[in-house]
């Protein structure tokens, strides 16, 4: 069986090396990963059983690793304590190993998921985590989206607008539109509410790109923006934007 350790910290890595050598030689190391960005490739490239994933990480987090990832691995959270995604843990991880933590927990997390009689279904329990912290989702600043191999981080102040596109949700910026794959209930629920607006069921716009709003078919309106889009916006949008915009 292949496993991939994906931490920022070299020491976190090494203990959990020692960890899987003196218990489980039937465990293998595909590789090591410093950050979410190797762990993407890195999980791409060896098609893990398991992995043992730290949440907070530098460019980017454990969660929005999951999310860039096609075919979803089991899931061994090996973190500090997160108040935030505890009880996402608790419901549908695999297990989590609270930092510091010893061979004896480690084991236990271990034995769980070999225990396991499909080792398919701990990656349908990754897959309803991911689902469980979209619904309950924290503030964001950031979205992290993938292009082909690439990864790119796009900046809440950078969204010009969302749109829904299907099952997916188009995000528009000066550089360009990107897909991804979650709900405009998730981003208006994760975008700042005093930037961002909801004004149409599949269209959320940032506040401060609206030139004007014009009348359009019967009790619906567009707003302007300033990159020239023009953008729907419901009867309740409309009232919405007034109340907010003072209008």
């Amino acid at each position: 069986m292949k496993a991939l350790l994906i931490d920022d910290e070299p020491l976190a890595r090494a203990l959990v090396k020692e960890y899987l050598e003196e218990s489980y030689p039937q465990i293998q190391i595909a590789q090591e990963c410093g950050d979410g960005f190797e762990g993407v490739k890195a999980i791409a490239q060896h098609q893990p059983d398991l992995i043992f994933l730290d949440i907070q990480m530098p460019k980017i987090n454990g969660f929005e690793m999951l999310e860039l990832v096609d075919d979803r691995p089991a899931v061994i959270f090996t973190t500090a304590f997160d108040e935030y995604a505890i009880q996402a843990f608790e419901t549908h991880a695999v297990d989590y190993l609270l930092k510091p933590f010893s061979q004896e927990r480690f084991n236990k997390a271990v034995d769980k998921w070999l225990a396991q009689k499909d080792l398919t279904d701990s990656k349908k329990h990754t897959e309803a985590l991911l689902a469980s912290a979209a619904a309950n989702p924290e503030r964001q600043d950031r979205i992290v989206v993938k292009i082909g191999n690439k990864i790119k981080i796009i900046p809440e102040q950078d969204i010009l607008y969302v749109e829904a596109d299907g099952d997916y949700v188009m995000i528009y910026t000066p550089e360009g539109r990107y897909l991804k794959n979650k709900t405009m209930q998730y981003f208006e629920t994760t975008l700042d509410a005093k930037k961002f607006l909801r004004v149409h069921r599949s269209s959320i716009i940032q506040l401060a790109q609206i030139v004007r709003l014009e009348p359009y078919e019967k009790d619906s309106h567009i707003a302007i923006l300033k990159s020239g889009a023009q953008i729907p916006v419901s009867r309740s949008g409309y009232a919405k934007l007034r109340q907010v915009l003072g209008i």
